[in-house]
């Protein structure tokens, strides 16, 4: 059994991924579709996940770049798999009170203007670096989103710089959870090799 995909919704692109969310470039995107149906028991824990993050008293600028940056970024290869949408779900939605508080107006609202700016050229990126990259999908995202925010990360604004700050700890809290409990041993490769960050 392959590991399913999602379709790429940067959160905070960070890691497209807290950069892709609640972060940007590296926070991955918390408004996907999965392109294969999750395992039940993994719906409930994402749909609780997604709810506590929506229920979560965001600034507006801060909602914007959670749940709107798929019109930032408009991918057209890049994926997301299973395993870490969920983990990196999970992370989000239970951010500490500490990292909560980066998640200002004026911070995200800075977020959001850079990701207009750039959206399409990284999004571009994304998709050049998911294509040539080795598989598995798990493999391919990591190489894609790691590549792309080392590009890009000498150009988040100032502004923003503890919110990435928030954005590696909770990548690396992903892809070190994942280097272990993936079922799939080339992921769990993949993801020890991810854990070097940007």
């Amino acid at each position: 059994m392959k590991p399913s995909r999602r379709t790429f919704k940067p959160l905070l692109l960070t890691a497209t991924v807290v950069s892709t969310a609640a972060v940007g470039v590296s926070f991955l995107s918390m408004t996907s579709q999965a392109q294969t149906p999750p395992e039940h028991a993994v719906a409930a824990s994402q749909l609780t996940a997604a709810s506590r993050l929506q229920a979560a008293p965001l600034p507006p600028a801060c909602q914007e770049a959670i749940f709107k940056t798929k019109e930032k970024f408009p991918t057209t290869r890049y994926a997301i798999p299973d395993e870490p949408w969920n983990a990196a779900l999970n992370a989000v939605a239970n951010l500490s009170d500490e990292d909560k508080a980066l998640l200002t107006e004026s911070a995200c609202a800075t977020w959001n203007t850079w990701a207009v700016v750039n959206g399409a050229a990284v999004a571009t990126e994304l998709d050049d670096h998911y294509r040539n990259a080795a598989a598995p999908a798990c493999n391919k995202w990591a190489v894609a989103t790691l590549a792309t925010i080392k590009n890009h990360a000498s150009e988040v604004p100032a502004e923003y710089k503890p919110q990435e700050e928030a954005a590696k700890r909770i990548w690396k809290e992903v892809v070190t959870k994942l280097s272990t409990e993936s079922a799939y041993p080339a992921c769990r490769t993949a993801y020890t090799n991810a854990q070097a960050g940007w």
